[in-house]
């Protein structure tokens, strides 16, 4: 059975949780389906390639994991660009009539999660496609802009017209303003207006840019392809689908411009400390994808033996939640010496929508995608490893499985230190107010899990397990040290992006 908090009773904590999570007199939200943080997008590009499209497609596809609300393709043919977007995953995007239809050498592809402006409205896909006075232009942008609610309203008195509610768009504005010569030049004027964090690809009638905000926040990779092509990536893990030779990272602040003169580099905006989002290696990124110069699997294994070494506990067998908890279960495991079993298998044929019973199914959203093998719980202490902990109603409801299954012991490890601030650089998070350890002890967070026990990695021992210097990383969500703090207007359009 599940252990009792000495100080209060779970009924009584789990109304005051409740409480805690009404936000501005709303009621409170409801537990979702998967309470990890949302990734933020993925894009990619490929030049001069006969089926750009169709590599494109791939790429997404590998790319998947980093934005499953929406899917978009932009091609470039001599003057002309072809353009596919739709709500929904790669498959449910495009057909083969859609890629045959995307021809041309050069194209640019987004996956996207909501951040800045919302998935429902068809304006906000990617990428954005405009006509200006010096040509077509096409963007697809990882990331979220610090003041992209300010430079909105400044365009917006200027006369600019927005179409959607992403902050993309006001960077695409800012281009077509400049009046400098290029594509590149315009570009980057328009950047050099903005703060925050940006991986992104751009495209014209005959080049593609890759560019990245000079902190580094988003990672951005180049690849070579067979016949000489270029290709621009969020992740390595795509270039490997499509056979594509990885060349380098797209260092933070630099502008790869790959045009009819070959593959350019520059430097165009005042340097900044290096803050690559340190989450890349605990969740977002593919665990196949080097990072970085780091094998992201390598480096959830050592994050898990890490976890091991700093809250060993007694127990029978270490029991991932999936997908996302395994490598560093593998890595707990190794280090304890407690055996590893799949104790949960989830169903990854769960679409995103679904019909679900009223009241007769308790727990239902969890159930359909995870289910428990109660002959490897059952009778045993259990260490329970997920990579974190944000609003606590998926992990509550995953320990009560295990209960369920007849476990002696729950032990709940987590591969990420607490979350306690939100995050304004491309990440779809809760605000703070929902953010379970913002406000809750771990002995408040324990009882609210139901949990036998409750530890979370240390910062320090994250870094390192990682095995890089913090100071060259962004742990705003762990630390509240924000390396480009946020206005409060942008703080504000959060929330409220957070609460429709």
């Amino acid at each position: 059975m599940p252990p009792q908090a000495n100080h209060a009773s779970p009924q009584a904590n789990h109304a005051r949780l409740k409480a805690t999570f009404t936000i501005m007199g709303k009621p409170p939200l409801q537990p979702l389906l998967d309470d990890h943080f949302r990734d933020e997008c993925g894009v990619f590009g490929v030049y001069d390639h006969p089926e750009a499209a169709n590599l494109v497609y791939l790429g997404l596809y590998a790319l998947q994991h980093r934005g499953q609300e929406s899917a978009g393709i932009v091609s470039a043919e001599e003057r002309i660009f072809h353009i596919n977007r739709g709500r929904g995953l790669v498959a449910d995007v495009f057909k083969r009539r859609d890629l045959d239809q995307l021809s041309g050498v050069n194209a640019i592809g987004h996956v996207r999660y909501s951040t800045a402006g919302g998935s429902a409205n068809q304006r906000n896909l990617q990428p954005l496609v405009v006509d200006t006075a010096d040509g077509g232009m096409a963007i697809a942008h990882n990331g979220n802009l610090v003041n992209g609610v300010q430079m909105r309203r400044e365009l917006e008195r200027r006369g600019s017209i927005f179409q959607s509610t992403m902050d993309t768009e006001v960077i695409v504005h800012l281009t077509a303003l400049s009046r400098h010569r290029t594509f590149p030049e315009r570009l980057t004027d328009a950047l050099s207006q903005v703060k925050g964090a940006y991986a992104m690809v751009a495209m014209n009638e005959r080049q593609i840019i890759g560019v990245r905000d000079p902190n580094g926040f988003r990672p951005l990779v180049l690849g070579r392809l067979e016949n000489g092509g270029y290709v621009l990536s969020s992740e390595t893990c795509a270039l490997s689908l499509i056979e594509a030779d990885f060349q380098r990272d797209v260092e933070p602040g630099e502008m790869v411009v790959i045009g009819p003169d070959g593959l350019k580099s520059f430097y165009p905006f005042e340097a900044m400390p290096r803050k690559l989002c340190i989450f890349e290696y605990i969740y977002f990124a593919r665990p196949d994808s080097i990072v970085d110069g780091i094998n992201v699997y390598q480096a959830r294994k050592r994050i898990g033996k890490t976890l091991a070494r700093e809250y060993p506990v007694e127990a029978d067998v270490v029991i991932p939640v999936p997908d996302s908890g395994v490598p560093a279960a593998l890595g707990f495991s190794q280090e304890s010496g407690i055996p590893f079993e799949l104790g949960i298998i989830r169903n990854h044929y769960v679409g995103r929508t679904f019909i679900e019973p009223q009241q007769s199914i308790r727990h239902f959203g969890v159930k359909i995608k995870l289910s428990s093998t109660p002959e490897t719980i059952a009778g045993k202490r259990v260490v329970l490893v997920d990579d974190s902990l944000v609003r606590g109603t998926t992990s509550r409801k995953i320990v009560k499985m295990m209960w369920s299954a007849g476990a002696k012991e729950v032990h709940l490890r987590i591969s990420s230190p607490p979350t306690t601030h939100p995050c304004f650089y491309g990440i779809d998070t809760p605000t703070r107010q929902e953010l379970l350890a913002s406000s809750h002890s771990v002995e408040e967070m324990r009882n609210y899990t139901t949990a036998s026990s409750l530890a979370f990695i240390s910062l320090d021992g994250l870094y390192q397990a990682v095995n890089v210097q913090r100071n060259g990383y962004c742990d705003a969500c762990f630390s509240g040290q924000y390396p480009i703090p946020p206005q409060q207007e942008e703080s504000s359009q959060l929330t409220l992006l957070q609460e429709t």
